[in-house]
């Protein structure tokens, strides 16, 4: 199931995946798909030793690095001088304690140098030190998430010769991007997992696709090859697919969090600020409605405000949870979207690739089966 995307990219299948997992992304591109790495959660040095590795295991196939560049951001993000956990109120940092003593998580500090890194990782600056080690690696894309590419990430992608991707949640946006250098643009549904718009995955994509003139991709409610094929039908060149690699084998999702999402439906999750300040579609759990619902709420702080203390936070819920702490597991979240009600297994993400395509082959075989059927009629 060739499309023009594929001879773009030298893919045999038009499906792209993203993932934070290394291994996700290697098997994937190793069984015709293109993986793309999510950068946030790695340091500079980090991303290097990643991306050394997958190299070595995809033996020249095609894979793609994510990096999150926001629009906006709080302004005491832009000093460089202050620790973005300064910045955070005391109100908030209570909040969180008021959590841990109310769901009896104990394990440490709440806040870490990591949390503090995963922060500033979501800035300009910090994301144009990821994209500079992404760019030192073969890799076949660079996408911007968030907001529109930067000039010096366009400007240092066109001279490595690699297409820059952006992701969007409105016609607008996808202008936007496109008018800020974007060479491929991901139409992303109210319905996916991570940061999204309020637009449907139906309605937003034949809309992107009449607006730009640069390849479409469709993201946000697609796990199988039915959905994949609903894409295409819709006009775009491709899927991007995140959730469904959460289950998989190789996935980072830990165990806790997986065994949440298999027993999930699509109504358990939400959108939320409570994770990164800005809305992003995650499993409904007791950190998602305390935020969200709770009177003493002080409700999420702006991006990336939130991040360190989120992130470090949730760091501290997931070893807890680990240990069996049962209100740990009420708070233990992560981003997906609300094609969780599908997946119910664990397979390996190879399978899921082949299973995909099986499904697109016999989804496209049904319409062309009802079209012969209609055109060879008494009416015909």
């Amino acid at each position: 199931m060739r499309t023009a995307i594929c001879d773009r990219f030298g893919i045999d299948l038009p499906l792209f995946a993203f993932s934070h997992c290394r291994d996700v992304v290697a098997a994937v591109t190793n069984a015709g798909g293109f993986g793309v790495l999510g950068a946030v959660a790695y340091s500079p040095e980090q991303l290097d030793a990643e991306l050394t590795w997958i190299d070595g295991q995809v033996g020249g196939r095609p894979y793609g690095v994510d990096v999150l560049v926001p629009g906006r951001t709080d302004a005491s993000a832009a000093d460089r001088g202050v620790r973005l956990l300064d910045a955070v109120p005391e109100r908030h940092r209570d909040f969180v304690a008021h959590l841990f003593a109310k769901y009896g998580v104990g394990g440490g500090e709440a806040v870490s140098a990591f949390a503090e890194g995963v922060g500033r990782r979501v800035t300009p600056e910090g994301a144009a030190g990821l994209v500079d080690v992404a760019l030192e690696h073969p890799i076949g894309l660079i996408a911007s998430a968030l907001g529109p590419p930067p000039p010096e990430m366009v400007s240092r992608a066109r001279q490595a010769g690699v297409p820059v991707a952006a992701l969007v949640g409105t016609v607008e946006h996808a202008r936007r991007q496109v008018a800020a250098g974007a060479d491929l643009i991901v139409a992303q549904g109210s319905e996916a997992g991570g940061h999204t718009g309020e637009i449907s995955t139906m309605v937003l994509v034949p809309q992107v696709v009449d607006a730009v003139d640069v390849p479409v991709l469709a993201a946000g409610g697609i796990a199988d090859g039915r959905q994949a094929a609903a894409a295409l039908a819709l006009g775009a060149e491709g899927v991007w697919c995140g959730s469904v690699w959460l289950t998989t084998q190789e996935a980072e999702t830990p165990p806790v969090v997986k065994e949440k999402l298999l027993a999930a439906g699509s109504a358990d999750t939400v959108r939320s600020r409570s994770r990164t300040g800005k809305p992003a579609r995650q499993l409904r759990s007791a950190w998602t409605e305390e935020w969200d619902n709770a009177p003493e709420s002080p409700g999420p702080l702006p991006m990336p405000l939130q991040m360190p203390l989120s992130e470090g936070a949730l760091a501290r819920i997931g070893r807890a949870a680990e240990r069996g702490d049962p209100g740990a597991r009420e708070l233990a979240t992560y981003f997906v979207g609300q094609v969780v009600g599908q997946l119910d297994q664990v397979k390996p993400a190879r399978q899921v690739v082949y299973d995909m395509a099986g499904q697109l082959a016999a989804a496209v075989e049904r319409l062309q089966a009802v079209t012969s059927g209609a055109s060879g009629g008494p009416h015909g």
